[in-house]
């Protein structure tokens, strides 16, 4: 062969090869270093990943049980010196638990909950107290209302939930009770036990505080929004947002509700059945087959500062949910 074809040769070869390294660093570049397509962050704030939460990651993608959408915050105030929350007394073992992991996560902010710390005032409270920038989070036992999330609010799922129906544990009524049931017996239209096949007595209520977030999404989801029976002498309405004195005062003819978490233990109480589901089945809680389950939120200005949002992010990050699942409540993801 002579030294001219040899010369065309090693011409072409040396094309095909640089090409080549051409072609496969454009693909390089364009698929695997970050600022690529691939791997390039939203320029706008979404929802968080619950996944990837705490990592400063954050997704696009709209989660169905988001409270009103999309999470979308604006996190230009400055950070205070004192994370302040309150609201709802259901979920306090939650808050507890977050506070400790975020605690872990941000050492040098102090939080409080409650005003003052330690006495949270319940749901319908805690989040006046967030419209008033009285604190910075308010914990929710019940979806926002439209006035609410006209006022600047939005709420974050961190747990699920499920009210339980509960009676004395001497209650001579032993059977279960059905939606309607619980309606007329809260409305006052069921006042004898013996109506729903019990004995000859007659039926005492014992009401939550109308400062209860619990109060609220029981009137909303059980007697569809109509109102409760008014108090006399069997129909009782507490003044405070606890759960314990209702409980002592069921005897042998009382009837309340509270969350599943904070009675499913006690030895004085019997839980009632409705529709023949228990509130202790997880799965019919999950799958929305229980009737009285729900979703607890986080609710927050969407005008806030950083540590609100890195809060959240702990609520729904791992450990979060971990510390979600050990309080009893089930985990949002």
């Amino acid at each position: 062969m002579s030294t001219g074809k040899n010369d065309t040769i090693a011409l072409v070869a040396s094309f095909l090869v640089t090409a080549g390294l051409v072609g496969a660093g454009l693909w390089f570049f364009r698929h695997l270093l970050p600022g690529s397509q691939q791997t390039q962050m939203p320029t706008s704030i979404g929802q968080m990943d619950p996944n990837q939460a705490g990592s400063g990651s954050i997704s696009t993608t709209p989660n169905p049980t988001q409270n009103p959408g999309v999470l979308k915050l604006d996190t230009s105030l400055p950070n205070p010196n004192v994370l302040t929350m309150d609201g709802s007394v259901t979920i306090v073992s939650i808050i507890k638990q977050l506070q400790i992991a975020y605690g872990l996560v941000n050492p040098s902010l102090p939080t409080t909950y409650g005003i003052p710390d330690g006495r949270p005032n319940g749901t319908n409270a805690g989040i006046q107290n967030l419209i008033n920038d009285s604190v910075w989070i308010a914990a929710s036992s019940r979806p926002l209302k439209s006035e609410e999330l006209q006022k600047g609010l939005q709420g974050i799922p961190i747990a699920r939930d499920a009210l339980a129906i509960a009676v004395g544990v001497n209650n001579p009524y032993k059977g279960d009770l059905t939606m309607q049931q619980l309606k007329d017996i809260f409305q006052g239209k069921i006042t004898n036990w013996s109506e729903v096949g019990g004995p000859d007595q007659a039926i005492k209520v014992y009401n939550r505080s109308r400062d209860s977030g619990t109060y609220t999404f029981f009137q909303d989801v059980v007697l569809l929004g109509q109102s409760f029976a008014p108090d006399g002498p069997n129909f009782i309405t507490a003044r405070q947002d606890e759960t314990t004195p209702l409980l002592r005062a069921l005897g042998r003819d009382g009837i309340t509700y509270s969350t599943i978490t904070q009675i499913a233990n006690q030895k004085t109480i019997r839980l009632v059945l409705v529709d023949g589901i228990s509130p202790t089945d997880q799965d019919a809680v999950k799958q929305g087959r229980y009737p009285i389950s729900r979703v607890v939120y986080l609710a927050v200005k969407t005008r806030t500062a950083p540590a609100v949002q890195q809060f959240i992010e702990t609520a729904l990050s791992p450990r979060g949910q971990q510390a979600v699942q050990r309080t009893g409540f089930i985990p949002i993801q």
